[in-house]
């Protein structure tokens, strides 16, 4: 999402507190945007540990692509049969 605000910051060096301050003289807008580029960015950053931490381990032996494709379509055909009823009453 891009702002219409322009802000220029050449080399500048912020304590906490300074950015902090800052933040909080911003329009809600604008500090909501802040708020979802953090949470976003914590999230990729989460997200991306968990992937390599997924990469290292090795797969279970007695689960193959085939058990869990099963499982799919039995828990899509469980899914189907219900709404199917729900539309029934």
């Amino acid at each position: 999402m891009a702002t219409q605000s322009l802000i220029t910051v050449p080399s500048v060096t912020l304590t906490l507190d300074q950015l902090l301050t800052a933040i909080k003289q911003l329009d809600e807008p604008a500090r909501v945007q802040i708020a979802k580029t953090l949470l976003q960015t914590e999230m990729d950053n989460k997200l991306s540990a968990l992937i390599r931490r997924l990469a290292k381990r090795q797969p279970p032996a007695n689960i193959t692509d085939q058990i869990i494709n099963a499982e799919v379509k039995s828990v899509r055909k469980a899914h189907a049969q219900k709404r199917h009823a729900q539309s029934r009453h």
